[in-house]
């Protein structure tokens, strides 16, 4: 099955792309710290990355995709390409004057986004340079969003998977040659935007070798299907802004509780968005193409199948994936983070917050399906209105949990709202003709809870047998850990094979499939 590898693919390269974020971050922390132009820096790294996940990544994303799958469908390769190169000559033209004027008014954008350095002259003026060498990279990365999205929409998905990897290798790259510049933060700064030349790049020829698909710069058109493109973006800038909004919001609230509350959520949030990203983007990735191209050409068989088995892979995946993280939490968090000024009750207080994220885990993986269904549907505001709802809920039910149970009880409350939304999303999905699930996930839902629980339970027995061995200062600890995740995967495996969740046969044959 397509789907079935097109997921494997995307992935594993975001399981990639993660380690090497996380060596990224220690070689950061060792080099930068966390003075001034470490400071500079971030809020440098922060401005490019903002305007990306709100349009490069957000809303041109699942904006574009749809349509252009429906072009591919319906009128070919040839009006396709039409279509796509004068929305990318379009993008360049608009972008490229806005990261013009962006570099000129920098002094201003720097005093609005981080109005306390205006009382450090030296912190300022860094934030300012390091701001203009990093600012093109939002022109970079929307380009190689739309090339990314041509590739998927052809079925391949490896190149726009990969490109991340890149970006974490620049910036390590720039990290062992900072000694060549005049600051560690300059030079990270180049490697922001050489990471995004670097993605381009990637991209553009994997395009050309790929699918042969050549970027020509034309004269904007103003086109039905451009205006309908720039009607499909606003509800999701609005919708990406939502979700921006609702982690200002947590920060601010944490920010009131006491020292160590944020770092407390950061640390919990890197490992829950681990399986969050690698499987939550993977199904988002490969599902979103593949359904609209089966909506566009009416192949409503098609897109139950695909609607189907992306829930049920997600499930068989992300359930035993927040049992095992779980139950695991603190001996994890100990062994990660346990060292220096990072105490044991720090490591329990983490291990707190990220059991309040898990429980929202599998709810937020099936989000990106029902979400990648509506898009697939070209409607992005159905799921805007709801992220609206969910931002006002979640709100509310932290500030009633703090006082019972602390910066926990941001983390449960983000959990909690995960469930609200995917059961919104699920309300109106439901009645739709063409997108219910089939019998074979009704009757696979259920086993495929149960080995997760099996596996849980398991687990929590190794962990208890094991208990002096994780809080050994030697080597056990990491083969304790070892033992526990091992134990927890065969039994999940042959949980799921002696209750009929999943079928060795059928997993063989969907990998079995020609490659995308």
């Amino acid at each position: 099955m397509k789907l079935a590898k097109a997921m494997a693919t995307v992935a594993g390269m975001t399981a990639v792309s993660r380690v090497a974020g996380f060596v990224r971050d220690i070689l950061t922390a060792a080099v930068l710290g966390a003075g001034p132009i470490a400071d500079a820096f971030f809020v440098a790294l922060k401005l490019p990355n903002f305007f990306r996940r709100v349009t490069a990544e957000g809303a041109f994303s699942v904006s574009f995709v749809p349509i252009y799958s429906a072009e591919l469908a319906e009128k070919g390769d040839g009006e396709a390409g039409v279509f796509s190169n004068r929305t990318f000559s379009l993008m360049l033209y608009i972008l490229t004057v806005f990261t013009a004027v962006a570099m000129i008014a920098m002094p201003l954008i720097i005093k609005g986004l981080a109005p306390g350095f205006s009382e450090d002259p030296e912190k300022f003026q860094m934030a300012v340079e390091f701001s203009r060498i990093t600012f093109p990279y939002l022109l970079m990365m929307s380009l190689s969003s739309l090339l990314g999205g041509v590739l998927n929409a052809h079925d391949r998905f490896a190149p726009f998977a990969v490109a991340p990897v890149l970006f974490n290798l620049s910036l390590i790259g720039a990290l062992f040659l900072s000694d060549m510049f005049e600051s560690a933060g300059a030079a990270m700064s180049w490697g922001v935007l050489v990471a995004g030349v670097l993605q381009f790049a990637l991209l553009f020829i994997c395009a050309r070798k790929m699918i042969g698909y050549r970027v020509k710069i034309v004269r904007p058109q103003i086109t039905p299907r451009v205006k309908r493109l720039f009607k499909l973006m606003v509800p999701g800038v609005i919708g990406a802004g939502v979700v921006q909004i609702n982690l200002f919001a947590d920060m601010i609230i944490a920010s009131f509780l006491p020292t160590g509350s944020i770092s407390y959520l950061y640390y919990a949030d890197r490992l829950n968005q681990l399986p969050l990203s690698t499987i939550g983007i993977a199904v988002g990735t490969a599902l979103l193409p593949m359904l609209s191209k089966a909506m566009a050409a009416k192949d409503f068989v098609q897109a139950r199948d695909l609607y189907s088995r992306s829930l049920e892979l997600t499930l068989f995946l992300g359930l035993p994936a927040a049992a095992g993280l779980f139950v695991l939490a603190e001996p994890i968090i100990s062994i990660l983070f346990q060292r220096g000024e990072f105490s044991a009750e720090s490591a329990q207080m983490t291990a707190f917050v990220l059991q309040g994220y898990i429980i929202g885990l599998p709810a937020y993986i099936g989000v990106k399906v029902f979400s990648a269904a509506y898009w697939s549907q070209q409607d992005t505001m159905t799921p805007v209105k709801i992220s609206a709802i969910t931002v006002v809920a979640n709100i509310a039910i932290a500030l009633s949990l703090i006082p019972f149970v602390g910066v926990a009880g941001i983390a449960i409350a983000t959990g909690l709202v995960g469930w609200l939304q995917l059961g919104l999303l699920w309300r109106p999905i439901r009645k739709h003709p063409d997108l219910y699930v089939d019998a074979r996930f009704k009757r696979g839902l259920p086993r495929i809870v149960v080995s997760a629980c099996v596996m849980g339970a398991v687990v929590f027995i190794v962990r208890e047998l094991l208990g002096q061995s994780f809080a050994s200062d030697s080597m056990m600890k990491y083969v304790a850990l070892g033992l526990a995740i091992f134990a927890g995967m065969i039994v999940y495996a042959l949980a799921a094979h002696f209750s009929g969740a999943v079928k060795l046969s059928e997993l063989k044959r969907n990998f079995r499939r020609r490659k995308v």
